[in-house]
């Protein structure tokens, strides 16, 4: 068996890459209508202030495109996940068991030591998608435990 599980999370990924692109045209837009005097004051805007805030935009656009990270990739080796800071590189061995619980908001991992790993990657935002998801990853987990017991 040499299948391969990949998941990403589907409708977050849309929305972080339409907010990106609104907040660069936002901070575009604001940086252009800075010009003149900056009040009551004698400064005036200048070109490195229009400079800044364009690159602010950018800077929490790219922290917007952060939740496009996580992954998860499976195969009868093991799994990997890629959450949004931190990643996790786990043989089945050590997999308890796969779980989606009500209201949780993704998957995760329950390991053998009694931690818990979030699959971040597997939403419940996705429905039907983190359902498919879910199963084939638990398909593996299992396929793996009774390769394990008959070896």
């Amino acid at each position: 068996m040499s299948s391969t599980v990949t998941a990403r999370p589907q409708r977050a990924r849309i929305i972080a890459y339409v907010l990106a692109a609104v907040v660069v045209v936002v901070f575009t837009l604001i940086a252009f209508g800075l010009h003149g005097k900056t009040g009551d004051g004698p400064g005036y805007f200048q070109r490195g202030d229009q400079a800044a805030m364009i690159g602010l935009g950018l800077c929490a656009a790219a922290g917007i495109l952060l939740m496009t990270r996580p992954r998860v990739v499976a195969d009868e080796r093991g799994v990997r996940v890629r959450n949004i800071i931190g990643s996790y590189d786990l043989p089945w061995e050590v997999v308890r068991a796969v779980t989606f619980g009500r209201g949780a908001p993704w998957l995760t991992l329950d390991l053998e030591d009694d931690e818990r790993v979030a699959v971040m990657a597997v939403q419940m935002a996705d429905k039907d998608y983190a359902v498919q998801a879910a199963r084939s990853l638990r398909a593996l987990h299992s396929a793996s435990r009774v390769t394990s017991v008959v070896e």
